[in-house]
């Protein structure tokens, strides 16, 4: 770390609604004196109501997404940048040209697959000669599935003396609201795919995110139909997050340098129930996705328009807090049949990932124990046992496993 920077972390995006979660969570769980943090944005109202709100010592700092000179100003202060503005795609960009210029390192909660993968392309050998980390997607796309395969294959490998050779994720349960800031998102991301070829061979790639040339392998496309799965005993659907996170699953396999093996099988998918009823709901469990994922400027798109959140809003604190997931990973050799579980106390979409994006932060900004694995690299690969320990200790996350 730059011992020069003052500050161990800056916020970006403070105010909006997953920053603001963020930043509530580090003011209560963290004291000043062990970590020296502050907010930024670009509204300095708002920015300074939420200082007063949390009682943040340090002054805020105000930039815009566009405007490089306050961006590596920003920078320059900050051992850490923690970003929550999205979508990343449109503002995104130029933070983290300044990150890589001003050596600081970076982590966000970006499912956007084609903006990933122009990050990789454009600043990943960059940042490994600054010896920084740019780490995205640190929320529930892809903590929980990319940590939980670490999980996973760590605790396999001390107990059998080799790797899982496949791991099949399945969503068993989850409850919590949807955000304007992720419609948009997804929103941008299906537009971009349908002007741009480049991007909609990177999303149909199921190693879309793997280093250049090594972007095939054995896993297929993600399941797009109801299917009855034998291993866990239940009708399957389409997960709407697998397109994210199974290509980081397999970037980090890459970027470990294979050491769960070239020919490693990784899936995911929604438990939808065992009878015939499990195969109704997983079938009329598709009819959402469909909608969402139309174009833009279609009559069903602009019908879903009308009923989803606004930009800067989301669940109540009370569905936040009723909310929870439960993901099951099973994997087996010829000898025995193992269940992992990861589960989670709050929302995914936003109690949750706002306690997960907040840890991965501070693991940058405060742990001396990571690894020196740099570039624009994923969680497991940036954190390691590290933040499982966090999660667990502070998030709310549970990691588990057993022999079945």
């Amino acid at each position: 770390m730059n011992a020069k920077k003052k500050l161990d972390l800056v916020i970006w995006g403070a105010t909006g609604f997953t920053g603001q979660l963020v930043c509530e969570y580090i003011a209560r769980s963290y004291d000043s004196k062990d970590l020296n943090w502050t907010i930024a944005g670009r509204n300095e109202e708002k920015l300074l109501k939420l200082k007063n709100r949390l009682n943040i010592n340090n002054p805020i700092l105000i930039g815009n997404s566009n405007d490089k000179p306050s961006l590596e100003k920003i920078c320059g202060k900050t051992k850490v940048i923690c970003s929550t503005v999205g979508p990343y795609a449109i503002h995104g960009t130029e933070l983290i040209h300044a990150c890589v210029k001003m050596k600081t390192n970076y982590c966000d909660i970006s499912g956007e697959t084609q903006w990933i993968r122009k990050i990789i392309d454009t600043f990943h050998e960059k940042a490994k000669n600054q010896k920084i980390k740019i780490v995205n997607s640190c929320g529930f796309d892809s903590i929980p599935s990319d940590m939980g395969v670490y999980f996973c294959q760590s605790n396999y490998y001390k107990e059998n003396g080799e790797y899982a050779n496949a791991i099949n994720m399945r969503v068993a349960g989850t409850k919590g609201g949807f955000s304007g800031g992720t419609y948009n998102s997804l929103t941008n991301v299906i537009h971009e795919a349908s002007v741009n070829k480049s991007v909609r061979k990177t999303l149909n790639n199921p190693y879309g995110l793997n280093p250049i040339n090594e972007q095939s392998g054995p896993d297929k496309k993600d399941l797009r139909s109801v299917i009855y799965d034998k291993e866990a005993k239940s009708w399957i659907a389409p997960f709407v997050m697998a397109g994210i996170n199974t290509k980081i699953v397999r970037r980090s396999n890459a970027l470990f340098n294979y050491k769960y093996g070239k020919s490693f099988l990784y899936s995911e998918a929604e438990l939808v129930g065992d009878s015939f009823l499990g195969k109704i709901i997983g079938y009329l469990s598709l009819i959402p996705i469909l909608m969402v994922i139309q174009k833009k400027g279609s009559i069903i798109k602009r019908i879903v328009d009308l009923f989803v959140p606004k930009a800067g809003q989301g669940p109540s604190k009370k569905q936040r807090e009723n909310g929870f997931f439960n993901l099951k990973f099973y994997f087996n050799n010829n000898r025995k049949k193992y269940l992992a579980k990861v589960t989670g106390d709050m929302d995914p979409g936003y109690g949750s990932t706002s306690k997960m994006l907040a840890e991965c932060a501070v693991c940058l900004a405060l742990d001396d124990t990571l690894n020196k694995n740099y570039g624009v690299i994923t969680p497991s690969v940036a954190f390691e046992e590290n933040i499982i320990q966090r999660l667990e200790n502070n998030a709310g996350l549970k990691f588990s496993m057993n022999e079945i």
